[in-house]
Order: structure tokens, then sequence, then C-alpha cells
């Protein structure tokens, strides 16, 4: 163990592997012979032609664990390894009857140390010692019952992964000369390739046997076991095929796939971004198996990427990026098993020329330590962008919606294919088209040239498409390995508004049981009970709602968590995991003399009032206190409720405002008037009724830092008369009682205390999202906020998956628009969407029409495209999967290194490694003497 470097080892590895230093054998003749198959069995050559295997070497304390005497002596009857034997000869060679060798022989089998086929004339059932990797690792890894009992196999599994390939990886050849696993790319992706051989589609395997069977994925258990998963849940994931079939059916830890169930599993695979990959230990007329590949938890692919090394798992093909068809929708850049596709931009730099994008350094003319490994390589996997950028649509949005590509889609007509494409990212794209804060226009490279793409009115065109029923998009909801999971995985979402009904979109997408429980009589938070009507129609809100009930997701309205029931009640129900998004649905008082008068109300609870009743009246002049854009909904909806004048007065002068613009505009167009540099003093009463309020000059805002500290004249004041006072100047929380008991912690302002990343809370069990973590923010930032917990929770409901490794953080960065070329465009100006006609009868209405399809498309036409992917070709495995999230013809695979494809037996790979170490270090010289 000492050359070893423990890249791959944990906590757990190390606990498992603690040796006692004075170790003395009980039976010194059984430790004897241990070490002698063990020695047989190894693919570490250093240790095999030097014999130095020792008590503290995996090889010797796994099988030391597993074996009895008499069955290591029946292994070693064998000689060596992948040698098939009947077992008359067995029970000849150890002086036993054939029914005790029979009888010995399937306990071996059932371990999964010894190995069966049909490989004869007459194909009877004979048996070989397979390797360890891959072969009786794996078996024995499979095999739940023995993982039970011997819970070191999966150390065991992970050292043998690793320690036989340390100083040898940068000397592999393409074609990984017999090592382990050869990716196998998607068939679609190659089916137009006419250079393809047959051995690199799975159809010719899938032809060549006629049994298959499904088992458990061992990479993915063992992973489990250590603590390192990375969300892709253990599961029935491998297939066996042909004879390799029948011996796990015969071990009883796999079962018979019919060739229509396998074409399914495949599938399903490619829909959740699995790698196919095929055993490659038997050269090119035989594989045993077929794997499914999850990225973070695969030995093969995490070799390969932890010592920078793809030739040990690479297809002949690599992936290719037509950048002109591009659009940048990051697709690709997901479901990346290897993290070689990743956004860029499309445009050129100002001088003319273009972004050149670094290559990984192989080790092909290079010499390799570890200063070359990639140890970070589960965190670089999930890298989304070049340091450099790319689009600032997608970066701005805090859901990071592919801009680009929807609006592509809408510009060629494909609306619902632009629907389901945004709705990966958002579930409520109508209710952010009516709503949305438009950061991603903030920032179009568009409004360079003059401005920005209407971005939100291309997106609210699309998902009106799916407002009449018959239109919907219900999304499959399957777990990865096909089904739903069962009630011991229920989870409990606490809110009905954005945050919470995003987090039950995915969790339900995902296959998981999902329970919202909500308080108010309705379901969408403050998009119900918070939006006014005219900016947001409530039909659009139950539209999109009916989506999660067409899915599955079950709703408890009129339901309070903390008072009706507590979390400790649902956890005696089942309940594994709660996301805690009630929102802040409070308001604030200034704290100002008077403001306990009637006619005094906070603009949060006057917004819930006429939500749930638009029949409510004020009668007199109102006075709204705030200047962000729920004190324009409010002073909106009050001139629609008032026979007075509304007035509203904020702290900030009229460019400070947090307010958008347009929303400012509007409220003046409805005779507001709009009073800035003000903030409450005190408000005037006569009989506990109000009759005005006082204000005082505010001189500023922010202090030198830009942090919130408003400075005040107090001499220079005003006098407004009114009869009713909205303040309208923040929010709050109001937990009751949801949390008591809990070990939930909450900061000054009242939100909880939860890790950044993983939303989880001082209860493990406890997640939070949305305002109840941010403070009040906007919609899609709530529903970004529900896709981030539903990763943390789909990891926490399965014991053995860490919160963090291999996570996608989904960390963009924005182009530098300073540095750009812009091409010649379309000169057409933004499109302006038309309104109906406002009428008493209409005031809570949305008079806000939306574009209509030729607007959609000359609007379209106006994006500049800023960004693209690119394909590191060095990192490429040529798996494919790129190519099935592709929505744009825009990423194909080419055979770029057709020799990858030659496999060979394991036997024969020193007659690839040799020659081909000997060129590298030629290669090498020639470098050193150039250099």
């Amino acid at each position: 163990m000492k050359e070893q470097k423990n890249r791959m080892v944990n906590a757990f590895d190390l606990e498992n592997m603690k040796i006692d230093p004075n170790y003395v054998p009980a039976d010194p003749e059984k430790a004897k012979l241990v070490l002698k198959l063990g020695n047989m069995i190894t693919d570490r050559y250093l240790v095999k032609y030097t014999g130095t295997m020792g008590y503290d070497d995996p090889e010797y304390w796994m099988l030391d664990e597993l074996l009895t005497k008499e069955e290591v002596k029946l292994m070693l009857s064998f000689k060596k390894c992948r040698t098939n034997k009947d077992i008359e000869d067995l029970a000849k060679l150890n002086d036993m009857t054939v029914e005790h060798a029979q009888e010995v022989v399937q306990h071996l089998m059932w371990i999964g140390v010894v190995e069966c086929n049909r490989e004869n004339a007459d194909h009877h059932l004979q048996y070989n010692v397979p390797i360890f990797v891959p072969g009786s690792a794996e078996f024995a890894m499979i095999n739940t019952e023995l993982v039970q009992q011997h819970p070191r196999l999966a150390t065991f599994f992970n050292l043998m992964t690793q320690m036989p390939l340390e100083n040898i990886t940068q000397m592999v050849p393409a074609g990984g000369a017999g090592i382990g696993m050869h990716v196998i790319p998607v068939e679609k992706a190659i089916e137009h390739e006419s250079t393809a051989v047959s051995v690199e589609k799975l159809s010719h395997w899938l032809s060549k046997y006629d049994k298959y069977s499904i088992g458990v994925c061992t990479c993915r258990r063992q992973q489990t076991m250590r603590g390192e998963n990375c969300g892709d849940i253990e599961g029935r994931y491998c297939i066996g095929v042909g004879d390799l079939a029948e011996f796990m059916v015969l071990r009883g830890v796999g079962h018979y796939r019919t060739y229509d169930e396998v074409i399914e599993t495949l599938k399903r695979a490619e829909r959740h971004g699995h790698v196919h990959q095929v055993t490659n230990i038997d050269g090119e007329d035989k594989i045993v198996g077929i794997c499914n590949c999850s990225p973070g938890s695969c030995n093969a692919l995490r070799i390969a990427e932890l010592y920078n090394t793809p030739n040990m798992v690479r297809s002949a093909y690599r992936a290719h990026v037509d950048t002109q068809k591009c659009v940048a929708c990051g697709k690709c850049v997901e479901a990346c098993p290897v993290g070689a596709a990743r956004l860029g931009q499309k445009l050129c730099r100002k001088d003319g020329s273009n972004v050149r994008y670094p290559l990984t350094q192989l080790p092909d003319e290079t010499p390799w330590s570890a200063d070359n490994w990639n140890p970070n390589y589960r965190e670089d996997i999930k890298r989304n962008c070049y340091d450099s950028g790319t689009a600032p649509c997608k970066t701005a949005c805090p859901a990071h919606l592919a801009v680009q590509g929807y609006v592509k889609m809408a510009k060629d007509g494909r609306y619902l294919d632009a629907l389901k494409l945004i709705k990966q990212d958002n579930p409520f794209p109508a209710v952010c088209g009516a709503i949305c804060n438009r950061r991603c226009e903030e920032v179009c490279t568009r409004g360079m040239v003059d401005e920005p793409i209407a971005i939100d009115e291309i997106k609210k065109f699309i998902a009106a498409q799916e407002l009449k029923e018959e239109n919907r998009y219900v999304p499959l909801c399957e777990k990865d390995s096909g089904g739903m999971w069962d009630d011991e995985f229920k989870v409990a979402v606490i809110g009905g508004g954005p945050a919470g009904l995003s987090a039950a979109y995915y969790l339900r997408k995902h296959g998981y049981p999902v329970t919202v429980f909500e308080k108010e009589e309705q379901l969408g938070g403050m998009l119900t009970y918070g939006i006014p009507s005219f900016r947001l129609e409530k039909d659009v809100i139950n539209a999109e709602i009916d989506v999660l009930r067409q899915m599955g997701v079950e709703f408890k309205c009129g339901v309070e968590v903390g008072k009706d029931m507590s979390i400790q009640d649902l956890r005696y129900d089942g309940y594994k995991a709660f996301y805690v998004a009630i929102g802040a649905q409070g308001g604030r008082l200034a704290g100002v003399p008077g403001e306990d008068a009637e006619g005094v109300e906070t603009g949060v609870d006057f917004l819930r009032r006429v939500n749930r009743d638009h029949s409510q009246q004020l009668h007199g002049d109102v006075v709204v206190v705030g200047g962000g854009n729920v004190a324009i909904d409010v002073a909106r909806t009050a001139v629609r409720v008032t026979d007075g004048k509304v007035t509203m007065l904020c702290l900030e002068s009229e460019e400070e405002m947090p307010a958008a613009a347009d929303e400012v505009a509007e409220a003046k167009a409805e005779n507001i008037e709009i009073c800035n540099g003000w903030g409450p003093k005190e408000v005037l009463t006569k009989d506990g009724k109000v009759t005005g309020i006082v204000f005082k000059k505010c001189t500023s805002v922010y202090d030198a830092d830009h942090r919130f500290a408003p400075q005040y004249d107090e001499e220079e004041t005003i006098e407004i008369s009114c009869e009713h006072v909205l303040m309208s100047i923040g929010q709050s929380i109001i937990w009751g009682d949801l949390l008591k008991d809990s070990k939930v912690e909450l900061n000054r302002n009242g939100t909880a205390v939860a890790d950044p990343v993983t939303l989880q809370t001082g209860e493990a069990d406890i997640f939070v999202g949305g305002d109840v973590f941010t403070g009040p923010r906007f919609a899609i930032d709530a529903i970004a906020a529900g896709r981030q917990a539903e990763d943390s929770i789909n990891r926490f409901v399965h014991p053995g998956n860490s919160l963090t490794i291999a996570r996608d953080l989904r960390h963009f960065v924005e182009l530098d628009k300073d540095d750009i070329h812009l091409p010649s465009y379309d000169t057409s100006r933004r499109q302006v969407p038309g309104h109906k006609l406002a009428t008493p009868d209409n005031k809570f209405s949305d008079t806000r029409l939306p574009f209509t399809e030729e607007q959609v498309r000359t609007e379209a036409g106006r994006c500049l495209s800023c960004g693209a992917s690119h394909v590191d070709l060095n990192r490429c495995i040529g798996c494919g999967m790129c190519t099935v999230r592709c929505e744009f013809d825009a990423i194909h695979l080419t055979r770029d290194i057709p020799e990858a494809t030659r496999m060979i037996k394991a036997e024969d790979k020193l007659k690839l490694i040799g020659p081909y170490a000997a060129k590298r270090e030629i290669k090498i010289l020639k470098n050193k003497i150039k250099g």
C-alpha cells in the first residue's frame, strides 16, 4: 500500500483498511494460501511478479474474510484466472466428490469469485476464476446479503479499481488495451456515420446474444456505502448478456429481461444522462455486460477523469459543435459526463479574432505524475462555462433559462418545443411572462445597439400556448431506474408559493411522492395573494399549477403546519424530508407615531385582502409609503378601489427607485402621483383614525459602501392629508410554531440559517428556500431555489449520498460586452405588445396583450445569438449524450479516433501498452530536446 497515493480513498476506506500492526494469522497455512490466491488474481503486476503481497494488502484481507481454506484451495486449483474447468475436473483436482465440489463452487459463485459460462461445444456449464475488476469485485458487490455481511467490499472494489492502474494509465493507448470498460455512443448519434463499425453499436451486441439480465449498479452501490454517491441513486441499471446473464440469475442477483425491456432500459438511461459502457477484457468478439453509468460514481469514468487519461474509456468518437446552429441552451453541458462541453461565446472579439478555448493537457507527449492528475475531477465535470463568459441573458437569469434556445425556436415556429425547453428550468413560464423583473433583458447585448430583445414577451407568447387545457405539456415523471418512488420516500413541501411549487414540480418529475401543504385556501402564495390580477391573472397561475396536479402532486390547502399539525407529526406519517418555503407573507410598519390608527395597513395585507375580494372599497385619499415593485402594485390596486386620490412617497430618488421603470410609468399613467426623497415621520390621527401623514426629507439613502443607511433633514417636512396609509416598506416572515422544537436557527432579519448550496438547515431533514432564506426577492429567484432544493432532497432521502459531490452549481459568467465585434443584424425595432381597452368592468384584468406570431418572429430575429457551446476535444469520451439533448442539430459525433474501437483480451494488454509507452517516451524525449 505504500505506493498508493489514495487519491480516491476517503474516511470510510481508511477505517476499513486498518490493519493491526501486530496481526498474526490464526491459520498460517490458510494465510499462505490466500496470499498465493491474491497473487494469482491481482492485476498489480509489480506485486504479482515480485511476490511482495502482504497481510496489509486488500487482496489478502478481503479474500481471507470471504473464503474458507477449502474454498481457497479449490480456487487455486484453477492455476490461473479466466481458465475454464468442468466440475468433474475440479472434483478430481481437489479430491472431492462431484457433489461436494458442486456445493463448494455454488457458494463461490454466490460470493462472486467463481464465474460460469457455456463456451464449449455442447454448452454445458463450466467455471473459471475472474479477475478482480471487471470481475469478482463487482460480482461480490452486487450481492446485497454479502455486502451487508462484509461492508469492506466497498473499499475493496474502490481500491482494486484504482491500485492496478495508478502508474500505468498514462501508457494506455486509445481503445483501453483490454483493461476495463469502453464507452459505446448513443446509437442515434452515429446512425448516419458511414465509417461506423458494428462493434461501436449497442444493437450489434444485443443481436449477438439471446439472454439478458438486469442487476444493481455496483459502482453506485460502492459510492453509496462510502458516502460519496452523487444523487444517481442505486438501482437496476447494469445489463448482463449471454452467459453472464445466466450467471447473475443463477446467483440470485439478477433477473432476466426481454430484448424490448433492455431497449427501454437503454433509452431511459439516455433520458437521464447515463453513459453506455461495455466490458473491454474479452476482445472484439465478446462482451459480458452493458453498463448505464453514473458519471459521478462510475469507477471507470472516475479513473479516467482523476488521471486525465480519457484513453481508458473513450469511444472512437468526439463531439463537435456547429457554432452557427448552436444557441447556447446549455443542455449539452448539463449532459456531458466529463465536463468536455462548456458554454462560451459565438461573437468575435473587437479585433475580429475568435476566443480560443483551452484544451486539457493529455499524457500523449508529456511526462506524467501526480501533479498532472485532477483530484477535483468531480467538481470540474459540472463547470458550466468558460471563465471568459457566455450569453448575458442566460447568466443573469436566476434560473438560467435557455433564452437563446427558446427565442430561436419561437422564430422558427417551434412553440411546443420552446415550451418544453423553458420548463426544463422554469415550470411557470406564463407566470414569469407576466411578472418577471427581466434581468435577462437588462443585460441583453442587443441593448448596446438599440433596445434589448423583448425576451419576456416572447416567453409569455410561448407559455400562452398551454393555458388551454388541451395544449398543456405534462412532463414524463419517473425515477432514473424506471417507475416511481414509493411512500418510503415521501417529501413534504410546506408552502404553496413559487419556491414550494417549483420544488414539488422537480421532485415529482424525478419520481417522488410529494405533498404540498398550504395554509391558504388557494395555491400560489404571493403570486395569488400578493400580486394584483391586472398584472397576473389568476387563471394563468391555476393553469400552470394544474400541470402539477396532472403530474400527481398532492395538495392540501387550508392546512397550516405548525398549527394544525407539526413537522414531527409529518415525520410520524412517513415523510422523509421537508422543504419549507412559506414566503415573506407579512408586512412591515415604519415604527413612527400614529401608525396604530385605523386606516393604517401594510401593503401586503392590503393586497391579500383585495386579491381575495375585488369588491373591497376604500373611501378618501390614499398614501402609499414605499418605492419598490410591491409598493407600485399597492398604489395601482388602491386606484382601483378608492374614490380618492393616490399618492406614493419613497426615500429614493427617481433614479434610485427599486421599482421597475415600466411599472413606474404604468403607475403614473394611472394618475398616481409619485414623490421622491421623503420618509415617514408621523401618522396624524383624530379619534383613532388617520387624517394625514407627515414626511421628512431624505438626504441620502445609502452610505459610501452602498449599504442602506438613510439620512434625513428633520426640519424639512411635508404634510399630506389622507384617510388611508398603506405601508409598503418591506415584508416579514411569519413562522408561527412551524419550527417549534427544531434545530433550525434564524438570522436577525427572521430568515432561516441554511447552507447556501444545499439549503439544508440545522435540522438535517429540513431544507428552506425562497424568501424565507434570501429575504424578499422575485418569483424567478424562488423558482430557481425550488430546483436547487430538489437536488438536495433527492440526495438526502437516500443515505450514502453526498449533498455536494459532482453537484451542478449552475454558475455562469457573462461575456465581456466591451470586447465584442457585432455582426450584421436585423434592423427591426423592438416590438411593443398591444393593450385591451381598460374599462370599469375589467379594471382588475390584465389589459396587456401577448405578441402576435408576426411580432414574435420579428422580435426573435433581433437576437444576436451571443453564446455557443464549445467542446474540449481532449476531454471528450464520445458518449453522445450531448447529441441526445441538443434540439438544434448543433452538435455531432465524428469518428476522429478509429483506433479506439480496438478491443483486446485482458491477457494481451501489455502487448499494446508496451509499444505505446515506448512511442510515447520517444515523443517526450523529442519534445525535451526541442524545448
